[in-house]
């Protein structure tokens, strides 16, 4: 009998990182719960993901869902010219997926019975046996383990390492998709099977295909692009980040958010800028939305009986693609620390938070790196191998 089939674990946050732990620790033998904070169920709006191993672990080698039936692929890497021109190109494939496809198989596989919307965490107590977790709708829950995933703004790391704060960057994304049979055949033709980019000075566009809402053939997939570009922090930040509604956004502008008169100096900067291919994407894109991009790290993951995982615990830039795979690593590695434990959950978290803390340093020096180098020093050189994608080094 596993040492944890008399174990629950509450898993805080419902999103691609707290799916993938819920369900390593249920096979495990934990009685798993899943705390999401919003509502209603997650809504990636529509944005991509680049699929490296860690991410794709859970449905290699432990679900009935096989990854090619929620993915898109590519083989090539491209940089595009002023003319559209190819100005590098190499073999090198990669697969993707949208977020919303990717996290409705992870809540397939799990179920919605023990995931719970609307609960937002905000406070917990622990002893040597037990942590407990309070909500503010006045629920608590009580766990021997307990793993805060809910993202660059986790509570979690509030409470575990108040002192970590986030970084803004000095630039936003500007991200949307557009189907790709709405796109002009050339464009088809020359963005179709690769990822591309478009550089120019202080910026850079990376497009690829995934997976549409109803699924990953030419009729369903969407165009997928992040646009990288420079704005001051201070007031010109802030009055960029109030929505239509008047209401302030931290991290995000949702698509139709996005005030009408960035959403128009976005586009006409497009169509000036960008090699025109990726010009026709960002202009047929119906509602383009925000990302800030900033960064954060906790000094600490584990605590006694919590833990911090993924974005809850550290956000890098995306420029190494590696998100969702280092939320996806640090859940696996939890999982191997807790088998060799033999049920003493303290334990396995004082070994595995040191690999996963030196793993999360190393990504977010890298990417600050790459994200330096295209935004403010314009030495972002196309086919540089040191800028491509991967968790654990460059193509890695």
């Amino acid at each position: 009998m596993s040492p944890y089939a008399h174990a629950r674990a509450l898993v805080i946050g419902g999103s691609i990182g707290g799916l993938t732990t819920a369900l390593l620790l249920r096979d495990l033998g934990f009685d798993v719960d899943v705390f999401e904070r919003t509502p209603t169920p997650l809504d990636g709006r529509g944005g991509g993901i680049v699929l490296q191993p860690d991410t794709v672990r859970w449905f290699t080698e432990r679900s009935d869902q096989h990854p090619e039936s929620l993915s898109t692929s590519t083989d090539h890497v491209q940089y595009l010219g002023p003319d559209n021109e190819i100005i590098h190109r190499e073999e090198r494939r990669w697969t993707y997926t949208s977020w919303g496809t990717f996290y409705r198989a992870l809540l397939a596989d799990f179920g919605t019975e023990r995931y719970h919307l609307g609960e937002f965490a905000c406070g917990l107590t622990q002893d040597a046996d037990r942590v407990s977790v309070r909500f503010v709708s006045g629920r608590t829950a009580e766990a021997e383990l307990v793993v805060f995933a809910d993202g660059i703004t986790s509570v979690g790391r509030r409470l575990l390492d108040p002192e970590s704060s986030m970084e803004y960057s000095g630039y936003v994304g500007w991200r949307g998709t557009v189907p790709e049979r709405q796109l002009p055949p050339a464009v088809r033709s020359l963005l179709g099977n690769a990822i591309s980019y478009s550089v120019v000075p202080h910026s850079h566009i990376t497009l690829y295909p995934i997976p549409g809402e109803t699924g990953t053939g030419p009729q369903d997939r969407l165009m997928n692009y992040v646009w990288y570009r420079n704005v001051p922090s201070g007031p010109e930040l802030a009055e960029m980040l109030i929505d239509k509604r008047g209401f302030t956004g931290t991290v995000s502008l949702h698509p139709g958010r996005v005030q009408d008169r960035y959403v128009d100096e976005m586009r006409a900067t497009a169509a000036q800028l960008l090699a025109p291919a990726a010009a026709e994407v960002v202009l047929g894109t119906e509602q383009p939305y925000i990302q800030v991009v900033s960064d954060v790290r906790s000094a600490k993951m584990a605590d006694g009986r919590i833990a911090l995982l993924g974005d809850a615990a550290s956000a890098a830039r995306p420029h190494a693609a590696a998100g969702t795979a280092k939320a996806a690593a640090d859940a696996w590695a939890l999982a191997d620390a807790l088998t060799s434990s033999e049920g003493d959950i303290p334990a396995a978290l004082r070994k595995w938070e040191p690999a996963q803390l030196e793993l999360a340093a190393r990504l977010l020096d890298r990417v600050r790196d790459m994200g330096e180098r295209s935004q403010f020093h314009n030495t972002w050189t196309p086919g540089d191998p040191s800028l491509r994608f991967g968790l654990y080094g460059p193509g890695r």
